[in-house]
């Protein structure tokens, strides 16, 4: 019976634990089981946190939220847990022991949710790849085939979510570290509107405008409830996303009415393989069968996209922060190759040089949603140019083509991370070879409401849950 609850998305489990049928300690070791079966395969929780939950449960420290009891996965990378190790993909931060001094605000407020943390998931090295293979960690692997990649940065929680170790798993987007992996192992990912989940206490920004905090789950609802349990500005923030109307999981099932969406045409010198264009075309049908106008629309900004100096600056930024932790300068024996090429680039930019690339950046933002805010409601859109590669196609010992291609990953992710727009990938394909595939669903600011509407409407339609990767518990 136990498996069973596993089974179910966070709600139902959380459910089931109100009703008496399963207690949170039964829940958790259910989940250590299959993370120890599994892990040494996957490779997806590099922090197991297991002694800690349990004793967490014994003393009866469990948030009273909609989530209480069920276990809950945190990505090594940005949201920091108090106590625990905090690497982010670094071997340098591995071999001192690095760990958190406090909790973030978004880990208080998971943890005020109910959830139990069981353990830390794997990202590439500062979370700065779409795989991940970092090399302090090493690979993590696809449930649904286990030579292809999960996709990045999130793909450790990608990784334990698809597989069924836990119904959700923290993530965060900087340019579709959460829409690429749940792309790749058949979940649904939202990038919500910059400022909806607080960075702080210690951080306004990071990465300059570019990350978004939130989760990945196999269900809308679940994507939708943990938004509601996060969401909204803390002290300090310099600024929060426009407050919903009414609660986002109300969202999920309700009348989306006549949208117009705007169906992206294709990007001048970028392919994108047909099973990436059969999952657009598929949710294209589905839109039009719900009484929706589905229509081309020309996005020319993409074919030209203006990045600002966020991207570099943040490295080279984080490796400074990284030496005051250990204590000494990071030298480039400490990192990856990658790594140190982008943080030698972030060094050599000015103060003026920020400002005039920001400025450009800006005017480049507000051309890309002038392109569609007229005519559409929604954009309709790839996530990735292809489904997930094979483990090694984009290591990070790769050389200096690899630059190229992680570049051309996140040409349909990273634009909507510079205009702060909601965005969500849903798993609406699988291949021939039996790898997922999502199709990108973009909202105007503030209008994550719009993205669940449309989502459950998909997920009617798909039925997301039903699919079972082979690798999994």
């Amino acid at each position: 019976m136990i498996d069973d609850v596993l089974e179910l998305d966070g709600l139902g489990q959380a459910e089931r634990i109100r009703a008496g049928d399963v207690s949170p300690a039964e829940l958790l070791e259910a989940c250590i089981t299959r993370i120890e079966k599994q892990n040494p395969t996957l490779n997806a929780v590099i922090h197991p946190l297991f002694d800690k939950a349990r004793g967490q449960l014994e003393r009866g420290e469990i948030g009273d939220g909609p989530y209480h009891g069920v276990p809950f996965l945190v990505k090594d990378a940005v949201c920091q847990t108090e106590g625990d190790p905090y690497h982010v993909g670094l071997r340098v931060l591995k071999d001192v022991g690095y760990t958190a001094k406090a909790d973030t605000e978004l880990a208080r407020r998971f943890r005020a949710a109910g959830f139990v943390f069981a353990g830390k998931t794997n990202t590439p090295e500062l979370a700065c790849s779409v795989t991940t293979e970092p090399l302090a960690y090493g690979a993590s692997r696809n449930p649904w085939n286990v030579d292809h990649s999960t996709g990045g940065s999130s793909g450790g929680s990608a990784a334990a979510v698809a597989a069924r170790w836990v119904a959700a798993a923290h993530g965060n987007d900087m340019g579709g570290s959460i829409r690429i992996p749940a792309s790749h192992c058949g979940l649904v990912g939202l990038k919500p509107s910059r400022g909806r989940n607080s960075l702080g206490p210690e951080l306004g920004e990071f990465w300059g405008p570019l990350t978004h905090e939130h989760v990945l789950t196999r269900s809308v609802r679940d994507c939708a409830a943990i938004l509601d349990a996060t969401a909204g500005a803390a002290p300090g923030d310099p600024y929060t996303a426009p407050p919903p109307l009414r609660p986002y999981l109300d969202e999920v099932g309700a009348d989306a009415g006549v949208l117009r969406v705007g169906l992206a045409e294709p990007v001048p010198g970028l392919d994108v393989d047909a099973a990436c264009r059969a999952a657009v075309e598929e949710t294209a049908r589905i839109f039009e069968a719900r009484g929706h106008v589905v229509e081309p629309v020309a996005l020319q900004p993409l074919e030209h996209m203006v990045m600002g100096p966020w991207f570099v600056i943040a490295v080279a930024r984080e490796l400074d922060r990284v030496a005051e932790w250990v204590g000494r300068p990071i030298t480039e024996e400490d990192v990856e190759p990658y790594t140190w090429m982008l943080a030698g680039l972030g060094r050599t930019i000015s103060g003026l040089d920020v400002a005039k690339l920001s400025d450009a950046m800006w005017a480049w933002v507000r051309r890309l949603c002038e392109s569609w805010y007229a005519r559409h409601d929604v954009l309709l859109l790839p996530v990735a140019p292809s489904p997930a590669p094979e483990i090694g196609a984009l290591a990070p010992d790769g050389g200096p083509q690899v630059a190229g291609e992680l570049a051309r990953f996140t040409r349909y992710t990273m634009p909507f991370d510079l205009t702060g727009e909601p965005a969500i990938s849903l798993p609406v394909h699988v291949t021939d070879a039996g790898l997922p595939v999502g199709a990108q669903v973009v909202a105007k600011l503030g209008r994550e409401d719009v993205l669940f509407r449309l989502a459950a409407q998909v997920d009617e339609a798909v039925g997301f849950e039903s699919r079972r990767p082979p690798a999994r518990a």
